[in-house]
């Protein structure tokens, strides 16, 4: 495809890059990559050794020593004409992303949009890094907060959002004088190879030090455990499933290192008597169905007042009954395909474990055929009748299901089903009540890191932090304040007198 070769993808792909140089290992593997669209090979990659990783850290170490002396201004400047480097490949790189992980061409160019957006946020913040002052209990003493680089930042990726969630991590982190190392799904290989090919033009182009954004694909087991245990690796991002960020969090905390963790998701909408149906209906199928229910967003739960239920079922419905499904490059379809049969296998599993709990598929669960479905990874979206409690509906499956649920009562008994998972990364209400909106965004009432009114839980902005509380894992990325986690902040006192007053009055004569 004439996308691939724009994009510098090539038959067989190197798996570890310095920035611009890649490192030419061929002995630990190839990956080869089939597009879950039509089922077709696209492309292999190597896969990077042991070896590789050690070189991009040490490169990475000596390219830290540079780039932070770098004034963060001239470092955003860095990222703007990366921004606008992702600009000019944007129809090829959403291309890629479509291709290779199946979400539909319009959210493939949405998740570039995103590497622009946060490209331009980032070149904002490289001039507002504040720390700030605080009035000191001594006399001719200043106090003052700042921050400072960390280091090498390395961004582990998933294979539902394979460019954004990396530039997240890394165009923040590069403002704040670190240095990136990216670790994407082995999944999604190519999509990171191709953002690599385009950034080292600008490195290129600005004779920029090798280590200062660096790439390598590997095996979880051995690639992914060294960077874990890496003492040089203060910062490591890691979004996937609980139990890949339970593990990554127990492995870095113990040799006292960062983690930002973006988890699992288990995301509801509540739809009190006030809702406007109207607009709600488009919220619920888009977050649902949106990206084959594989984003950490997707609405898994939509809790429904009893006294608008049935309506809101019908509606529901209907709208299912009008998706188009089929091959995510062409426009006019809705919905793409799973990422793998894994994926559909548990699609199929949950669906069978919530009919043994109790409860009913209402609309879809099946597993399309036909010549424009030979991958095998197309499903029908589902819509369940089902309680909270089920144990199925209290986990998260990466798949397009969508539970409805049933309440009775004033909205806080639907805020109560809404916080009774363990995940809390976004939420949302439907309602013209202002009581009940201002409850719901008040203590009492979502406990997620992502609360919203009138629209639905999926589709978050670059502006506002992203992350999630409990078992998603309590990372913030993206907008906001969200930089400093990339730095290390210091407290500065300056004693500009001729005596040394001691804090807290206390008396010390030599």
């Amino acid at each position: 495809m004439e996308f691939l070769k724009k994009l510098g993808i090539k038959e067989k792909n190197f798996g570890s890059c310095t920035g611009t140089k890649w490192n030419e290992t061929t002995d630990q593997g190839e990956l080869k990559i089939y597009s879950p669209a039509t089922g077709e090979f696209i492309a292999c990659v190597y896969q990077a050794s042991e070896k590789d990783l050690e070189k991009l850290i040490k490169t990475s170490q000596e390219a830290f020593q540079y780039w932070r002396t770098i004034p963060a201004p001239k470092r955003g400047e860095i990222v703007r004409q990366m921004g606008n480097r992702f600009r000019l490949y944007k129809k090829e790189l959403g291309s890629l992303v479509s291709f290779e992980m199946g979400k539909s061409l319009q959210e493939g160019m949405g998740e570039v949009q995103e590497m622009i957006d946060i490209c331009d946020f980032v070149v904002g913040q490289s001039r507002q890094l504040y720390g700030f002052t605080m009035q000191s209990e001594r006399p001719m003493h200043r106090m003052y907060d700042q921050y400072h680089p960390l280091g090498i930042v390395c961004t582990i990726s998933a294979f539902n959002f394979p460019v954004a969630v990396w530039s997240w991590n890394a165009m923040l982190a590069a403002v704040c004088g670190d240095v990136n190392l990216w670790k994407p799904s082995s999944k999604t290989p190519l999509s990171a190879i191709a953002c690599q090919n385009i950034i080292q033009e600008v490195l290129v182009e600005n004779n920029l030090p090798e280590g200062i954004f660096t790439l390598v694909v590997g095996k979880g087991s051995t690639i992914g455990e060294k960077i874990l245990n890496d003492n040089r690796i203060p910062l490591v991002s890691v979004t996937g499933s609980t139990k890949v960020g339970r593990h990554a969090s127990e492995v870095v905390a113990k040799r006292f290192g960062r983690t930002i963790l973006e988890l699992g998701g288990n995301n509801a909408i509540i739809m009190t008597p006030d809702a406007d149906l109207k607009m709600a209906m488009p919220a619920v199928v888009f977050g649902a169905v949106g990206t084959a229910g594989q984003r950490c967003t997707t609405t898994r739960r939509l809790i429904v007042h009893e006294s608008i239920y049935e309506k809101v079922k019908e509606s529901l419905v209907k709208a299912y009954s009008g998706l188009k499904i089929g091959n995510p490059l062409d426009e006019k379809n809705h919905v793409g395909p799973l990422v793998d049969k894994s994926a559909v296998e548990d699609f199929k599993n949950a669906l069978k474990q919530v009919v043994e709990e109790g409860g009913k598929v209402i609309f879809g669960g099946q597993v399309l055929e036909g010549t424009e479905y030979k991958s095998g990874s197309y499903v029908m979206p589902a819509i369940v009748e089902a309680k909270n409690h089920y144990k199925i509906v209290q986990e998260e499956t990466f798949a397009p299901i969508l539970y409805l649920i049933k309440y009775s009562g004033d909205v806080k008994n639907a805020i109560e089903l809404q916080n009774g998972v363990a995940q809390g990364l976004s939420s949302a209400i439907f309602t013209n009540n202002m009581r009940e909106a201002e409850l719901f965004l008040s203590s009492e009432g979502s406990d997620c890191g992502i609360a919203n009114v009138n629209i639905g839980t999926s589709g978050a902005e670059i502006g506002g932090a992203f992350g999630g509380e409990k078992e998603t894992g309590g990372g913030r990325e993206s907008g906001s304040d969200a930089w400093k986690v990339y730095m290390r902040r210091q407290t500065n006192t300056i004693n500009y007198g001729t005596k040394l007053p001691l804090a807290q009055g206390i008396k010390f004569e030599i």
